[in-house]
């Protein structure tokens, strides 16, 4: 076998062929030490079995049976030439074979975007020089820290009255309605502690600190996998858009049996996180992709309107942009500077590097719960009652490990599958800055009659981001592409899932995605690409492609056509591998429901099996809300922990 010196040569040889450089200025992967940021993000991953997966394929890569099997004849992959590793590399991206695609995928994420984050020997990769981003900004001088979160140093043991796991939308929200009425919380986070001290510094930090470890993607690769992992959780790097949950959702969700969607009780949440957030539309003004986004409506005569966020003080500019890697200027609203304030005010304890492993039950009751810190300790929280907010993928398979049985724990997990259009333009966009998302349009929200179909809306794209959405069909276009950043502008689709998949958990009990894009949910993405490819012609784009791994391009005018790309990408499909997707809203997979034979908790967010078990985050939504989650995560929240008070005073 392979010696570890042997396989970080092929993982050097594997990104080098995904991005070689130009032979001047422009490095190498190899050359930037790639490989050592594609170990960093692996070394993160919780399941030790798809770190020994990568291990085995690194061993196996580089022999002459793998290159046999694989279109190569019988040579090694390092006796290969740049054009042949290229097209061994594309065999796999276009196989037949679905988990070649998959394999492809999970390298092409893994080698390019780490391509993107890599600062380099230099501590500037001359990439980002040739995009025209400049190096991160570092922190404000004058930054400061709002929370004292502990992290326990030994075994440790505590008791009160309610333990919260995790501490994002949900878990924040719910901390702060517990203490406020008098409880003693304690909240658990996995993550670590960022505030606006280590704010600024760049991709990289920002992906390994912020940004869930794991699973990265879905088991079938069907798409990304997107969450945050921090004190706040994903309200930390979130993009700042706070929908209300739409009338329809919301009577859609009471006809599933908790019946106080439709009623004042869930208004009156909504109107509670709103206020608390400060959501506002004084901080919305056009970033240059956005007012794309809207001369391209506009010329439709779709429908758009500006959106609303969670933001105070916001420069909506330069500094914005930046923003998914946490707000050096502490303008976001997130969880840690709201909520998260107003539970330790209150007396809440907040412990991060902890990770609860299982919530001890007895007689039927939960007592409390177990965890291990990063450093190996043990921490036993005795409590009268938990509250699980740890994510749509974290908070079913903590509730399978403790030996939950409903059948629907884990199932009915809804994704909002999202790709992108791209459109490159005469003017320079610099898509990397402006307000994180400032437009958006709903034209295509209802495609059945019944609630379901696309809504469209830009985002920041920094280079590390922007990758995870676009097709890779070899270095030299790829470079192309990623050279024309500062002229190009994405129009996401993202798509309400009717239909869902499920988390499952391991042989460790770790969480397991499986999702397949259905049918009549797959349609939907296909319009809604259509739809965005249309809004960016209107626009002006001079050129225009997908993240379909078959590549499919147009120029307005000059070469091919909007039907014949449309007709492209149908035949380019929706199957694994076929089309970069990416599920940044994750949902439903404990949802809340009338009967527990068709849900996880009962209205008031209750297991079925444990009556001290509240689940509180997004994992409780009866189906998917149409728009970002962020909001309606926090109100469920605020009810779901309000209802759990009651009961405990």
């Amino acid at each position: 076998m392979a010696s570890l010196a042997a396989r970080r040569a092929v993982l050097e040889l594997v990104c080098d062929t995904f991005t070689p450089g130009d032979g001047g200025d422009l490095l190498s992967a190899s050359e930037l030490g790639v490989a050592d940021t594609v170990q960093e993000l692996l070394d993160r991953n919780p399941r030790a079995a798809e770190r020994q997966q990568f291990d085995l394929l690194m061993r196996v890569w580089n022999t002459r049976m793998f290159g046999l099997l694989n279109g190569a004849g019988f040579r090694k992959f390092s006796a290969l030439t740049q054009e042949d590793r290229e097209r061994l590399l594309l065999g796999l991206a276009n196989s037949r074979i679905e988990k070649k695609r998959a394999l492809f995928q999970a390298l092409k994420g893994a080698a390019v975007t780490s391509y993107y984050l890599t600062p380099g020997p230099t501590g500037a990769n001359p990439v980002w020089e040739r995009i025209g981003i400049p190096p991160a900004f570092g922190p404000l001088a004058d930054a400061q820290r709002g929370l004292s979160p502990e992290r326990p140093a030994a075994d440790t043991t505590i008791v009160c009255d309610v333990v919260v796991i995790g501490s994002g939308a949900g878990g924040g929200t719910a901390a702060a309605v517990l203490a406020e009425a008098g409880l003693d919380v304690v909240v658990l986070e996995r993550g670590g502690y960022y505030d606006d001290p280590d704010f600024g510094t760049g991709e990289k930090d920002g992906f390994l600190n912020l940004y869930a470890p794991g699973p990265a993607a879905t088991a079938e690769g069907q798409m990304g996998l997107v969450a945050g992992t921090c004190l706040g959780g994903g309200t930390v790097v979130n993009w700042t858009t706070s929908f209300r949950t739409p009338d329809d959702v919301r009577a859609e969700w009471a006809g599933l049996g908790a019946r106080q969607f439709a009623e004042q009780e869930y208004t009156d949440a909504l109107d509670a996180v709103v206020a608390r957030l400060g959501v506002n539309f004084d901080h919305s003004p056009a970033a240059k992709r956005d007012e794309m986004l809207e001369r391209g409506l506009r010329e439709l005569g779709w429908h758009v309107d500006p959106l609303p966020r969670n933001v105070t003080n916001c420069d909506a500019g330069v500094e914005c942009g930046r923003c998914g890697f946490g707000c050096r200027l502490g303008a976001k609203q997130s969880v840690a500077k709201t909520w998260l304030a107003d539970a330790a005010a209150n007396g809440a304890r907040l412990l991060v590097g902890t990770d609860v492993r299982r919530i001890q039950i007895s007689n039927g009751q939960a007592t409390g719960v177990e965890a291990r810190t990063t450093d190996g300790h043990s921490v036993w929280v005795h409590a009268r009652a938990v509250v699980v907010a740890a994510g749509a993928i974290q908070t079913p398979a903590l509730l399978r490990r403790s030996g939950l049985a409903n059948r629907n724990i884990g199932n009915f997990l809804r994704l909002h599958p999202a790709t992108a259009v791209f459109g490159v333009f005469d003017e320079e966009i610099r898509p990397w800055e402006g307000g994180m998302q400032t437009r958006y349009s709903k034209e295509h929200r209802d495609l059945d009659g019944d609630g379901y179909g696309v809504i469209y809306e830009t985002g920041p794209m920094t280079p590390g981001m922007s990758v995870g959405f676009q097709s890779w069909t070899g270095s030299a276009s790829h470079r192309e592409n990623m050279a024309g950043l500062a002229n190009t502008v994405a129009v996401g689709v993202i798509t309400r899932d009717r239909d869902h998949g499920t988390v499952e958990t391991d042989r460790k009990g770790d969480a397991v995605v499986r999702y397949r894009l259905s049918a009549r949910d797959a349609a939907h993405l296909h319009t809604g690409i259509g739809g965005a490819a249309s809004i960016l012609e209107a626009a002006g784009a001079n050129r225009i492609y997908s993240g379909h791994q078959a590549g499919p391009t147009y120029e307005p005018g000059k070469r091919g056509s909007h039907e014949d790309f449309v007709y492209a990408c149908a035949e380019a499909g929706y199957a694994p591998g076929r089309c970069s997707m990416g599920a940044l809203h994750i949902m439903g997979s404990a949802r809340m429901g009338g009967s527990a034979a068709d849900s996880a908790t009962n209205p008031d967010g209750v297991t079925w099996d444990v009556p001290n078990i509240v689940v509180a985050d997004g994992s409780c939504f009866p189906t998917a809300s149409g728009v970002n989650p962020m909001v309606s995560i926090e109100a469920i929240a605020y009810m779901n922990a309000t209802r759990l008070a009651a009961r405990l005073a």
